[in-house]
């Protein structure tokens, strides 16, 4: 560990990719996501020295918190939650530049004394600050943070340099097209495109991130990742445990839009999109645009594109567990769904009849994120003895993104013996493995991009809109069904037979990862 006399954060020495002089504000500072997460990624980036030199932390939150309780309180969150065991004296230092804020969200005397608080830490510095609002709150008060900000002049501080005002959203970015569109048309009234930053955590895992290193780094790939080489695509995020207490979170959201509509819409994208003219971020993200736009409307009637379950009572873990329905919180008719599924068409040159399948479910058997990319089956002629008693694998690429990070590719091999057998084999690589266990957070990426304005991890308006355009008209459906089509599936299971036969209808199978 390093000697915490000569680390370099207590020597203000930070020079990391021109990180200028920053004061973050975190709004909804007392919030969970503040304490699991954001808080323990910054002192990560003060402990590896990627803080700027004059840093500066404001909580802002409804209840008033004197300064020393607010470290108090960022210091226990660090210790409890950080990925590593916390230096004293970085915590330390890093404390002494946390202070707090208080107001409600639709107050603006408290956006102007926010305002004024952070011209004061401009004076004491001698020197101007980009100003890095983080809106860590819930979807309801985002509208009247962001009217405050520009109304109180925060939105604009500095605007025409590079220590213009940046501004972090949390998802969700709506919950239908229509509030997507408010959202942005509320963003746009106060903030450039340029300086906004919605953030989706699964940008900033490393698998995801490696997904285009992988894919335009390594000749093997880019050639084959085609329609002339790929059967089908599958993604997958599946979670073990139920809803829990969030029941009433839950009932307004669903699994479409907690899971599918944003992370699992965003792997796809990854995985579709044509190479980028460079990896400037609008060049990035113009690519996951034009691919999103390329998905063709879903089938909505009878064999159509979607499958929906909710689970029912079953084993997990271990243990018996009780279904959907039974949960606290939870309408007896409810018509939510805790399993979703889609069969998407690309449109494109790239994809033409490849079919990408999406999949995302609670009270699956295990936590697992996961793209699988199954490339045709061999003609076959060679082994078709063989392969008659023993059927060739199809040969299968798959990026696994938690928890267990890492890429594995099926392959067929030979069974050592005196007659020809054939089985799958694995080449795997473990990122722990590979380059140790102790591998930044998401969010200490996606913080430090915010910082230097890299928002090429980031999800830009119209990609937001482009992913509801799709999504809506499927939960439309849905809604009017109610419980009408509604399939059940047993607790640890991988879901319902109504998503193999979304499968089976192109002879294919969901693979168990």
């Amino acid at each position: 560990m390093s000697d915490p006399v000569r680390h370099p954060f207590l020597q203000g020495l930070s020079k990391h990719r021109g990180t200028p002089p920053t004061v973050v504000v975190i709004f909804g500072a007392s919030g969970d996501l503040t304490a699991r997460k954001l808080l323990p990624a910054i002192y990560n980036l003060a402990h590896d020295n990627l803080l700027p030199a004059d840093f500066h932390l404001v909580g802002f939150g409804r209840t008033p918190v004197p300064n020393a309780e607010f470290r108090t309180l960022a210091a226990k969150a660090v210790r409890d939650f950080s990925r590593r065991a916390p230096l004293d004296a970085v915590l330390d230092r890093l404390s002494e530049r946390l202070t707090y804020v208080a107001g409600a969200y639709d107050e603006p005397d408290a956006f102007d004394r926010l305002a004024a608080h952070i011209a004061e830490i401009e004076k004491q510095l001698g020197n101007q600050v980009q100003t890095l609002c983080y809106i860590s709150t819930p979807p309801s008060v985002f509208a009247p943070v962001l009217h405050h900000l520009g109304s109180s002049g925060l939105a604009t501080r500095h605007l025409d340099g590079p220590l213009h005002t940046k501004v972090v959203i949390e998802k969700p970015f709506g919950h239908d097209l229509d509030s997507a569109r408010a959202l942005n048309a509320a963003i746009r009234s106060v903030c450039a495109e340029h300086q906004v930053y919605r953030i989706d955590h699964y940008l900033g895992k490393e698998t995801v991130q490696d997904l285009l290193v992988q894919r335009f780094a390594n000749a093997i790939f880019e050639p084959l990742w085609n329609r002339n080489y790929i059967d089908h695509v599958q993604l997958t995020v599946a979670e073990e445990l139920g809803v829990g207490s969030r029941g009433g979170y839950y009932e307004q959201a669903g699994c479409l839009r907690d899971m599918i509509q944003n992370h699992t819409m965003q792997l796809l994208a990854l995985t579709a999109m044509e190479p980028p003219v460079s990896l400037d971020a609008e060049a990035v993200r113009d690519e996951k645009v034009k691919v999103l736009q390329s998905i063709q409307p879903l089938h909505l009637g009878p064999d159509g594109d979607t499958a929906r379950a909710q689970y029912s009572t079953g084993m997990t873990g271990g243990k018996m567990v009780s279904g959907y329905l039974e949960e606290p919180g939870i309408a007896p008719d409810s018509a939510t769904e805790t399993y979703a599924a889609l069969r998407l068409s690309i449109n494109n040159w790239r994809w033409q009849g490849v079919p990408f399948y999406l999949r995302s479910g609670k009270r699956l058997p295990h936590r697992v994120s996961e793209i699988a990319i199954q490339f045709k089956r061999p003609p076959g002629t060679l082994f078709a003895a063989a392969g008659e008693r023993f059927p060739l694998a199809p040969n299968t690429l798959a990026f696994r993104i938690q928890p267990d990070e890492g890429l594995g590719l099926v392959l067929s091999g030979k069974v050592p013996g005196l007659e020809t057998r054939t089985q799958p084999v694995q080449m795997n690589f473990r990122y722990a493995a590979t380059f140790g266990s102790n591998t930044p957070e998401a969010y200490e990426r996606l913080v430090l991009d915010a910082l230097t304005g890299d928002g090429t991890l980031f999800i830009r308006g119209d990609e937001a809109e482009a992913s509801w355009r799709l999504c809506t008209p499927v939960l439309d459906a849905w809604r009017a069904q109610g419980r009408e089509g509604m399939d059940t599936y047993a607790a640890g299971s991988w879901g319902p037979a109504a998503a193999d036969a979304l499968l089976a209808r192109s002879g294919h199978l969901w693979r168990q990862p």
